[in-house]
């Protein structure tokens, strides 16, 4: 049971050095000032930022632990790349939240580091079509040596181009997506715990017929215990924010485990399908309105439920709640019935996103007024 382990092992770290990095937030300047040019910024009071170390703690010494002492778990090129990536993302999402970078910056950067999880054999080769058959993204590849020279990348190479291209769009998008859904209390956090728990609970069904299951299950769970054991500080009020590297870091994770578990895009779908879908409204919106898809504004869904009225606790169980249940959803239901679950509950939240966004907009023309 090296998956329950982790769990717990990353979830009494996160949950006690927590405290400490709000403390070394707030004496290195690691802070959200209300008063921050950010069109979406909802606290009132200074706020420390960099959730994203504590969570990153836990999770690699949860890991580290499992693998000196379990003898299933090991350190593969596959585990390294997600690692390192995650080192990385964390440590981009402290430059952010020290410096505010330029969202250009800040997706470039996130397509150098998903880079390295890609190179190390991370790739969508193929998917099931919810019709029947799979769909192979494989059949382009190029094959390359890069020689004896090149320490621990010498040695014969490949590059699929679809199932790479594929993988690389997959996990940018799941990790804005998430960066997106984190701008209230609590919401990113508990999110993220139900959505790895689950994805958690899919890998470990799966052990018995495939070990390979082992090291997805495992990471799914360390990481689940992580933002748990992070969520008492997260929670209204919040004592720390996520920051983005947090946020992303729970999207990075969700969608590698998507890719480790078999493929499990459309699973992942559901389960974060809110998110999802405020993502490409927000696209959407910010096009169709001429302005750049990577700049902030206070549209999203928790904006607009805010302005309606609804509390801070309201919107995160309304994210819990349907994170779970969309959930159970995508472990019961065969490939087919997930697609038309997709398409039916994703035609619904994208027309109620637009509704919401009309109805808000009326009522602050009427405040105004």
């Amino acid at each position: 049971m090296e998956y329950l382990f982790s769990f717990l092992v990353a979830f009494l770290i996160s949950f006690f050095i927590t405290p400490a990095c709000i403390s070394l937030a707030k004496k290195f300047g690691f802070v959200d000032q209300p008063t921050r040019p950010h069109p979406a910024i909802l606290h009132k009071n200074i706020l420390p930022r960099g959730g994203g170390v504590p969570v990153l703690i836990a999770l690699l010494i949860s890991l580290s632990v499992v693998i000196l002492f379990s003898s299933q778990l090991q350190l593969t090129k596959a585990l390294v790349g997600i690692v390192t990536a995650s080192v990385f993302l964390v440590g981009l999402g402290l430059a952010d939240d020290k410096y505010d970078l330029n969202p250009y910056m800040r997706l470039g950067a996130n397509v150098l580091i998903v880079l390295i999880v890609v190179a190390s054999g991370i790739g969508i080769s193929s998917f099931t079509n919810p019709f029947g058959g799979i769909i192979n993204l494989d059949t382009i590849v190029f094959h390359f040596n890069l020689g004896e020279n090149f320490l621990f990348l010498a040695g014969p190479h490949s590059i699929v181009v679809l199932a790479d291209l594929v993988a690389l769009f997959w996990i940018i998008w799941l990790m804005n997506a998430m960066n997106w859904s984190s701008g209230i209390d609590g919401q990113l956090t508990g999110t993220a715990v139900i959505a790895l728990g689950l994805l958690g609970f899919v890998s470990a069904s799966l052990i018995s017929n495939d070990s390979v299951q082992i090291l997805p299950a495992t990471l799914a769970f360390a990481g689940a215990g992580a933002f748990l054991g992070f969520l008492p500080s997260s929670f209204y009020p919040q004592k720390i924010m996520p920051g983005y590297g947090g946020a992303a870091l729970a999207g990075f994770l969700i969608a590698v485990l998507a890719i480790l578990a078999g493929a499990k895009l459309a699973s992942v779908l559901l389960i974060i399908l809110i998110p999802l879908i405020d993502s490409l409204w927000t696209v959407t919106r910010r096009v169709l309105g001429r302005h750049s898809p990577v700049w902030g504004d206070s549209f999203h869904l928790h904006h607009q439920l805010l302005r309606m009225g609804w509390s801070v606790p309201q919107i995160c169980f309304l994210y819990y709640s349907v994170t779970f249940v969309f959930g159970l959803l995508a472990l019961n239901l065969d490939s087919e019935g997930k697609f038309f679950a997709i398409a039916i509950l994703g035609a619904l939240i994208f027309s109620s996103l637009f509704t919401i966004f009309v109805l808000a907009r009326k009522l602050d023309l009427r405040r105004n007024a």
